[in-house]
């Protein structure tokens, strides 16, 4: 108990002081992450597959999800941008497609002063924005430190229901040995048309490290509201770690608030992919051997 309440004590001294540095300049840093995913097609038909159709699928999944990102932020806001490569162009560009599946995901704005989060979104060749308060995450922090790069780090941990927050999350959350969250969204569930029960929404923890040095509620993707910048996060499958700090470059960066495309809130635009994500699956059946109109003798 001492040695957690030493950490704690030192943890709020470096608070105090940084607080303090931070707030007396107009500051700005960038922040530089990649994403890292543990692959598992079992239950994504991966049983049936040869080794070889396993290993394009999970090439093609990683290069899906296994992204690099720069976080620009200042005291109030940020807006978090994957890295353009110059790899060649593939079918689906930027997006994160998966045959016909095509999602791309663009700059994500986030203003913790005025509870504001704007998202880019390419569905399927229309353009959308999201337009909707931060959602808060119910943090629970902990004495647990560990060093990442140069900086302390601080643990906290949040339950969060999957695929509410970001439509994204409707991929990359699978517990080991669960079901893949896409398929759940696409299966059509013959029990549930008893209304005997009503499903609860799944959840998943969500694990964050971050660091006091830098005061700011920030974070990659999705994830803010500790008291300082978030260098590492879990959840599901996918972990999003900080491989490198710019502060205060020397060349600063307009933070813009993302314009273009349809307004629509988080829940709206979850809505409408799952309703495209149903309907192809629906086609899939029909094309299927006893899919639709049943079984041809």
């Amino acid at each position: 108990m001492k040695l957690n309440s030493i950490k704690v004590t030192i943890s709020a001294l470096a608070i105090i002081v940084s607080a303090f540095s931070y707030g007396q300049q107009d500051f700005q840093g960038k922040a530089y992450y990649f994403s890292k995913t543990v692959m598992d097609l079992g239950n994504f038909g991966g049983r049936q597959m040869s080794d070889q159709q396993k290993k394009q699928i999970e090439d093609r999944m990683k290069s899906m999800f296994e992204k690099t990102y720069v976080l620009t932020f200042n005291k109030e806001e940020s807006i978090y941008k994957e890295e353009e490569k110059l790899d060649a162009p593939s079918a689906g560009g930027r997006g994160r497609g998966f045959g016909s599946f095509s999602i791309t995901g663009g700059d994500q704005y986030k203003n913790v002063k005025e509870n504001k989060l704007l998202i880019e979104q390419e569905f399927f060749g229309k353009q959308f924005l999201v337009n909707d308060e931060l959602k808060k995450l119910e943090w629970v922090m902990t004495a647990d430190t560990k060093q990442i790069g140069k900086y302390m780090a601080m643990k906290a941990t949040a339950v969060v229901e999957v695929g509410n927050a970001n439509i994204m999350s409707a991929f990359r959350g699978r517990g080991r040995g669960g079901r893949d969250n896409a398929d759940r969204a696409m299966a059509n569930d013959s029990t549930k048309s008893n209304n005997t029960e009503i499903e609860k929404p799944e959840t998943q923890i969500v694990t964050a490290w971050y660091t006091p040095q830098i005061p700011i509620n920030q974070g990659p993707a999705e994830y803010w509201g500790l008291p300082g910048l978030i260098l590492e996060v879990s959840a599901g499958t996918i972990t999003i770690l900080c491989s490198k700090i710019v502060m205060n470059p020397g060349e600063k960066e307009e933070i813009k608030r993302p314009s273009k495309g349809k307004e629509v809130t988080q829940k709206e635009y979850a809505d409408t992919v799952k309703e495209k994500m149903e309907e192809m699956s629906n086609m899939r059946g029909r094309g299927r051997p006893g899919g639709g109109g049943g079984r041809r003798n």
